[in-house]
C-alpha cells in the first residue's frame, strides 16, 4: 500500500455498536475534530549504516509481547529504552475502548513506516496470537488510523477509557507523517475489543477502519487494494466465530433453563418436607441449597442470553460491514482498471526535494502527458545525477545521521525505493560521473576522502591511493582524471587504476 494519507474534509463519522460493543455518538466532539488536510507519511528510504532483517525487526515486538501475561490488568511493557507498551484497561468501565498505546521514545531509531509496521506486527503476534499476515494487515490500519487522528484529544477522550486517555499527551497522541517526529513523540492508539479471549476480535477492526481511514486509502494510486481486502477477510472470520459463540451461549442458556425448571419443581416438595421436620438441620440446609442452586442457573441464563445477543450482534455487524466494504472494494478496482486505458509512455527524471541541501528524487512521468505517475520515497539522491543501469538506476543517496549513511545505490524501476547499496560511505557531495562501465565518486574513510570506481552491481573496482577534497569535481579526459587532492591541487590520475601520475 502507498503512505499516501487522503481525509477528507467532514465530520467525523462513527459506527454504531451495539449493548457492550457500543458507544453513544457525541455530536459535540464529532464537530470539534474539525477537517483533515491530505497527508502523507515521510520515511527515510535511503541506505544504512546497519541494515537489520524484516525477521530481527518484528522479534523488537514480538519480544515486547512476551511480557503480557494478564491481558485483563492494565500493565507497561518495556524490554528496552527504545520502546514502551502501556497495556490500558479496565473491566470496570464499559461503555468506551481499552487499549494498547505503542510508545516510541526518544532513543529509538525507527525511520520507515514499514518497519514500524513491522514492530507493531510482531507485538500482535506474540501478544494475542495472531497469524503474521493478519498481524501485517492490522498494523497497515493501526498506523493510518493513528496517522489520521493525530493529537486529537477530543477524539480519544470520546472513544477512550480515563485508564487510556490519563496515558496521552495531545502533542504526542498517534502518529507524527515524518519519521524526524516518531522519537520521543509517539505514542500509537491500538484499540482492543475483546481483551481475553479475543482471539481475532482482540484489535477493534471496526475503529481502525471507520469512514476516515477508508478515504484516505483510496486517494492512494492503489487505492489500498490488498490491506483492505484482507481486512475485510479478517472481518468476515470475525463474523464467523461470532455467530458461533452466539450460537453455544444460546446453547448454554436452553441446558440452563432446564436446569433450572427441574431444581424450581424439586424445590417445593423440599420445603415441605423441612416444614415437616424443623429440628433436622440437613434438610433445612438440602432447601438453601436448592434455592442457591436456582438463583446461580438464573444468573447463568441472563449471562448466556446476554453473551448471545452481544456475540449475533457483533457476527451482524462484522458481515454487514465486510459486505459494504467489498462492494467499495470492487467499485475502487474498476476505477482502477478505467485508469490503466490511458496510453502509458514513461520516462524517468529528478525532481527537486530540499533545495537547501541540493537533494532529489526519482520521479516516473508519463511522457505524452507530462502527469506524474509515481514518486520515488527516496528523497536524499545526491549531485543531481543518476544513471540507468539495466533494468534500475545508480545514484548516491542518503544521509550521516543516526544509522543512515550516505552510500551509492541502486533503485528498481517499479516501486523506485533501494535495493542494493554499496559497502563503502561516500562524502554527502560527491558528484557521480560515469566512465564507460563504471563510476566514479568520492569514498569516504576514516575521515579522508578517495576516489572510488564501481562496477554497475556497487562492488568497489579500485580506489585513489591519493586523498582529496571531498567535493572535488571530477574531469574525465580520455585516459585521464582531473581531481582537485586535499592540499587543493589539481592532479592527474590514471583512469585505469586511479593511481596518481
Amino acid at each position: 500500500m502507498k503512505n499516501s494519507l487522503k481525509i477528507v474534509s467532514t465530520v467525523f463519522f462513527l459506527l454504531f455498536l451495539s449493548n457492550a460493543y457500543s458507544l453513544p455518538v457525541n455530536q459535540n466532539e464529532l464537530e470539534s475534530a474539525g477537517t483533515i488536510d491530505s497527508v502523507s507519511f515521510e520515511s527515510y528510504s535511503g541506505p544504512h549504516k546497519i541494515v537489520e532483517s524484516a525477521d530481527t525487526i518484528r522479534g523488537i515486538g514480538s519480544s515486547l509481547g512476551t511480557l503480557l501475561a494478564t491481558p485483563s490488568e492494565s500493565v507497561t511493557l518495556s524490554l528496552n529504552p527504545k520502546y514502551t507498551v502501556v497495556h490500558a484497561v479496565d473491566p470496570n468501565e464499559t461503555q468506551k475502548l481499552d487499549a494498547d498505546i505503542f510508545i516510541v521514545n526518544s532513543t529509538a531509531t525507527v525511520d520507515h513506516i514499514d518497519n514500524l509496521r513491522r514492530i507493531i506486527s510482531g507485538f500482535l503476534v506474540s501478544a494475542y496470537g495472531y497469524s503474521q499476515k493478519d498481524a501485517d494487515t492490522l498494523a497497515v490500519f493501526i498506523t493510518v488510523y493513528n496517522a489520521v487522528y493525530r493529537s486529537k484529544m477530543d477524539f480519544w477522550n470520546s472513544r477512550y477509557k480515563d485508564v487510556v486517555t490519563k496515558n496521552l499527551t495531545q502533542e504526542k497522541a498517534g502518529l507524527a507523517l515524518s519519521y524526524t517526529q516518531w522519537p520521543g513523540a509517539t505514542q500509537i492508539v491500538i484499540p482492543l475489543g475483546e481483551v481475553v479471549d479475543g482471539g481475532l476480535s482482540t484489535v477493534d477492526t471496526s475503529a481502525i477502519s471507520d469512514k476516515n481511514v477508508i478515504s484516505s486509502m483510496q486517494e492512494d494510486n492503489d487505492k489500498g487494494i490488498d490491506a483492505r481486502k484482507d481486512l475485510v477477510n479478517i472481518k468476515e472470520r470475525e463474523a464467523e466465530i461470532a455467530a458461533e459463540k452466539a450460537v453455544e451461549a444460546k446453547k448454554t442458556e436452553t441446558e440452563s433453563q432446564k436446569a433450572l425448571e427441574n431444581e424450581q419443581a424439586k424445590l417445593p416438595e423440599l420445603k415441605r418436607d423441612a416444614a415437616l421436620n424443623p429440628e433436622d438441620e440437613n434438610k433445612q440446609k438440602t432447601v438453601r441449597q436448592s434455592e442457591d442452586r436456582i438463583q446461580k442457573l438464573k444468573e447463568e441464563i441472563a449471562a448466556s442470553a446476554q453473551k448471545a445477543k452481544e456475540q449475533q450482534a457483533k457476527a451482524d455487524k462484522k458481515s454487514t460491514e465486510a459486505v459494504s466494504e467489498r462492494s467499495q472494494i470492487a467499485g475502487d478496482q474498476q476505477k482502477i482498471v478505467n485508469a490503466q486505458d490511458e496510453q502509458i509512455v514513461p520516462v524517468f527524471a529528478l525532481k527537486l526535494s530540499n533545495e537547501e541541501k541540493q537533494l532529489s528524487k526519482l520521479v516516473k512521468i508519463n511522457s505524452l502527458t507530462g502527469k506524474t505517475l509515481k514518486e520515488s520515497p527516496v528523497t536524499m539522491i545526491h549531485s543531481r545525477t543518476f544513471y540507468k543501469t539495466g533494468d534500475k538506476f545508480l545514484a548516491i543517496a542518503g544521509q550521516s545521521k543516526g544509522n543512515a549513511a550516505v552510500k551509492l545505490v541502486l533503485l528498481d524501476s517499479e516501486k523506485m525505493d533501494v535495493t542494493s547499496q554499496s559497502e563503502e560511505d561516500i562524502a554527502e557531495n560527491s558528484v557521480l560521473v560515469k566512465i564507460n562501465e563504471s563510476y566514479l565518486c568520492v569514498i569516504s574513510e576514516n575521515k579522508k576522502y578517495y576516489i572510488g570506481k564501481f562496477d554497475e552491481k556497487l562492488n568497489l573496482i579500485c580506489k585513489s591511493e591519493t586523498a582529496v577534497n571531498k567535493a572535488t569535481p571530477i574531469t574525465v579526459l580520455e585516459k585521464t582524471i582531473y581531481v582537485t587532492n586535499d592540499k587543493g591541487s589539481l592532479i592527474q590520475l590514471s583512469a585505469d587504476d586511479l593511481k596518481e601520475l
